[in-house]
């Protein structure tokens, strides 16, 4: 599946979030969304799975409009997970993985044996089989973000957005979810913060600021010293990866950079340093 955003535009009021965005994501392709906060990475990703309605242009799913398909056929098409993914009611583990089946179902419907096995496999790629009887809210951040992204992987739909999708993980698991999006039956859009991890999984990076597409490329042409002192501000040196070459940055705490008119703080050299 293809994904195409086409001269995206979100405005509120006279405040625009994201300004005139075109982007195309290639079938089986990774691309990620990084910026600094209110960059507008996640409305970008409201308006593709249908939270938001962007106030201009177009999101194309292989070439159809998305605003043009029901509710259920985009659900089928686009599997989300997003930073709201919460519920406030103590389903188990193993209910709130099946609801990834709903649009694929009619009423009362009951799973298959070849969803039900859909969602054991999904349960067991994600580590949270153990924990398919347990409720939802007992568990912990890190736990409840593994079991929704299993929700999503039952969804087989063709397109996966996910924002900041290892938030609350460990390392072990932040490295199993990243692994999944490598799947070249999936197209995926994802929203990372850390650009040594969006390096290291993504075919090409999407970088945005004050709404506005700064630049898009493979990570080795778009993580670059000069990129991330202009758009984030930050000193950081870019060495390649001893094994992959993926670019890698080694952050510079004692000379930061800073954006212009902008007030540093205190260095770890300078700070508390007498004169």
């Amino acid at each position: 599946m293809t994904l195409q955003l086409d001269d995206l535009s979100v405005a509120v009021g006279d405040l625009a979030l994201v300004r005139a965005l075109s982007l195309t994501v290639g079938a089986g392709e990774v691309v990620g969304l990084v910026g600094p906060n209110g960059s507008g990475k996640s409305t970008a990703l409201r308006c593709v799975y249908r939270a938001l309605r962007p106030t201009g242009g177009t999101v194309w799913l292989d070439e159809r409009d998305l605003a043009g398909l029901s509710l259920r056929e985009s659900a089928r098409a686009v599997a989300a997970l997003t930073q709201e993914s919460g519920t406030e009611l103590d389903f188990t583990v193993a209910e709130v993985v099946a609801l990834g089946r709903t649009p694929h179902l009619r009423g009362n419907q009951p799973l298959s044996a070849r969803e039900r096995e859909l969602c054991r496999r999904a349960m067991r790629r994600m580590d949270v089989l153990h924990l398919a009887d347990r409720g939802v809210l007992a568990l912990s951040g890190g736990e409840r973000q593994r079991v929704l992204a299993a929700r999503a992987l039952v969804q087989e739909a063709g397109l996966l957005v996910l924002d900041e999708p290892t938030n609350h993980l460990d390392i072990r698991h932040q490295v199993a979810l990243l692994r999944l999006l490598r799947d070249p039956a999936l197209t995926v859009l994802v929203v990372l913060h850390d650009l040594n991890l969006a390096a290291a999984v993504c075919d090409r990076i999407a970088v945005l600021r004050d709404g506005a597409l700064v630049t898009v490329g493979p990570p080795r042409a778009v993580i670059t010293e000069e990129l991330v002192r202009d758009v984030f501000g930050v000193a950081a040196t870019v060495v390649p990866h001893p094994l992959t070459g993926d670019p890698q940055l080694l952050y510079t705490l004692s000379a930061p950079a800073t954006a212009a008119g902008d007030e540093s703080e205190p260095t770890r050299e300078t700070r508390g340093s007498r004169p």
